[in-house]
Order: C-alpha cells, then structure tokens, then sequence
C-alpha cells in the first residue's frame, strides 16, 4: 500500500498489519522524491525546492517493470458487489453530506482528465491556473488523494508534452514543491492540523491582536451556509458544498476572511479543519492542512505589514483579489 503521513490512515494500516497473515509494505509512491530523504521539517517552499530538484533526475523516471511478478486471479464462488452496494453500511458515519455530479471516481476518469489537462490547459497553465472564473487548473487533486492516480504519471505526461517553459514549471511548482512541502509538513509535525502548526513570530503577532474588534462575527453554521455579506466568499464555499472542490485562488481567500469573521485565531483555524475535511473530496489530506495553516497562521510564508485582526499575518481583501481574475463571473457561476 501506499506510506501515509497522517494519524488516522496511518491507524488504519497499522491495525491492518496486525490483522493480516502476510506482510503488508508500505511504499512511498504518493511522492516524487521519497519523504524520509528530506530527513526533517521545511521551513519553507524556497528551502524544500532546491533539495527535491537535486533529486528530479534521480526519480522523475518512469517505473521500470508495472507488471506484478505473481497475477491475481479471481477465486471461484467470489461475485462482485454491485454498484450501488453500500460497503459502509451500518457504519457510524457523518451522512448529511451528499454525494456530488462534480466528480467521477477512478483511475479511468484520472487519466481522462489528465489528458485532457494536457491538450488544453497545459500551455498557458502559468496564467490561466490563477483565474477561478475560467478554470485553468487539472482537477486531479481529489484523484491524487485517493490514489486514482500517481504525481508521478502526471508529471512525466507533462514533460513529454514539452509545453513553454514557464507553463511546466508552474505546474511543477505546484504538484511537486507546495504538495511535497504539505506531505514534508505532516511526515515531521504531528501537529499539522492543529493552530499549534504556527512558526513562533506568527504565534506571537496573533496573539497580540487576539482581542482586537472584529466588524462582523459569523458561526461555524452561517459560515457553512455562505450566510456572509461577502458574495465572493459565498460563492467559494457554495462551490465547496456542492462540488466538494474550491479553487486553488478561492481556497487561500476563503480562509483568510474565516480569520477576520471569527473571534480567535484558534477557533479560525478549528472551523477550517473541520470544513476542509468535512466537504472537500481532497480534504484530509497534507495539502489542506498546509493550505488553512498557510491562509490563518502564515505557515511556510513571511512577516508582512501590520494590521487590525491579522497582525503580521499575510491579508487578502475582496477587492484586490477580485481584480484579479473576473470575479462577477466566478460568482454567477456559484450562485446555487
């Protein structure tokens, strides 16, 4: 199987290993360049990028031998489940988020999408990645989460495509530093889910305007009702709701105004956990823990100006951040 840093799949395997009567490996494939090679946390995507491309060479390669040495064959008697068999019956589980038409499972569907990411959003991708209202982006994060398909295909797809310059290295940027620095996070803290994530300076600037006024204060349900005065916000968690996906842009806005809306940084932090993994088809997964940690306690960024709320922490404004791509666009499309 695959090696997981996170608590929880990690339990899983470990229980399996004892309930098994042959050995279970754990690979780590979910990565380009082998974890444990890094040996301890990255402070940042300017210290990780150097050490992974010293290693691209090494094992941006393709697999020599795919096929297994010993084939599975289907024992006599053995039926398959049908389709709409539900494996997790009686299982107590959270049930009042529905399935959604957004996204079709499996390798097939990933490397449909893959290739299509290749013919047309490749070229370009430097620019139109940044612009929610067009979708420039591949959509394969919720396949790399489950394991539909490995950073390893669509990185060496990419390549052979020989796209400009500046459109591969924008998507190696991407899915090979920023997912791999995420990965690197919760391999080397346990804490990757927790406000405890934050560097010291970040702890301390939040700290000092934790009890700043906040102009509005909204509750974990409003907030995941969209129940804002900010459409644009609406329109992002209206999209998460109902596909189970948010744009890479949005992601980074939408938790940056949960920061200013609630009344601790804490308690900012708890919410977007819970949201993130509650609705995202990619959630519990290293990149979201990376990506609320980046947006609330300015994990992997710098110092910026002060301000009210933020301190140092970096801000986004609804105003400069719909300048930026056609945000009137963006939030018609997430209007129901």
């Amino acid at each position: 199987g695959d090696e997981n840093p996170l608590r929880e799949p990690n339990h899983w395997r470990e229980i399996a290993t004892k309930m098994l009567k042959v050995p279970l490996w754990t690979v780590d494939s979910d990565v380009i360049v082998p974890s444990k090679l890094l040996e301890k946390a990255q402070y940042a995507a300017r210290t990780i990028r150097p050490r992974l491309y010293t290693r691209l060479e090494e094992f941006l390669v393709p697999c020599g031998n795919p096929r297994a040495h010993v084939s599975w064959k289907v024992p006599r008697g053995v039926e398959s489940l049908a389709k709409d068999f539900d494996i997790l019956k009686g299982w107590r589980l959270d049930r009042s988020v529905g399935p959604v038409s957004a996204f079709k499972g499996g390798s097939v569907e990933a490397r449909r999408l893959l290739k299509q990411f290749i013919a047309k959003k490749l070229n370009g991708y430097a620019d139109k990645r940044n612009k929610p209202e067009i979708d420039g982006s591949s959509r394969l994060s919720p396949y790399l989460h489950f394991g539909h398909i490995s950073p390893l295909t669509i990185a060496l797809a990419a390549k052979e495509a020989n796209p400009p310059k500046e459109d591969l290295e924008s998507l190696f940027n991407e899915m090979i530093v920023w997912r791999e620095l995420a990965i690197n996070m919760c391999w080397f803290q346990p804490n990757y889910d927790s406000f405890e994530i934050a560097e010291p300076w970040a702890h301390k600037t939040l700290m000092e305007h934790a009890r700043d006024h906040r102009p509005v204060l909204y509750t974990e349900r409003q907030l995941e009702n969209a129940e804002t005065y900010d459409e644009l916000w609406n329109a992002a968690q209206r999209q998460m709701v109902r596909d189970g996906w948010m744009h890479n842009v949005m992601r980074m806005y939408w938790g940056k105004k949960i920061l200013e809306w609630t009344k601790s940084p804490a308690q900012a932090h708890h919410i977007s956990v819970t949201l993130n993994d509650k609705y995202f088809l990619d959630g519990r997964d290293p990149n979201g823990y990376a990506g609320v940690a980046w947006a609330i306690v300015g994990k992997f960024d710098r110092a910026w100006g002060e301000r009210p709320i933020f301190g140092k922490i970096r801000y986004m404004s609804g105003e400069s951040t719909g300048r930026k791509f056609d945000s009137r666009k963006y939030i018609e499309q997430n209007r129901a």
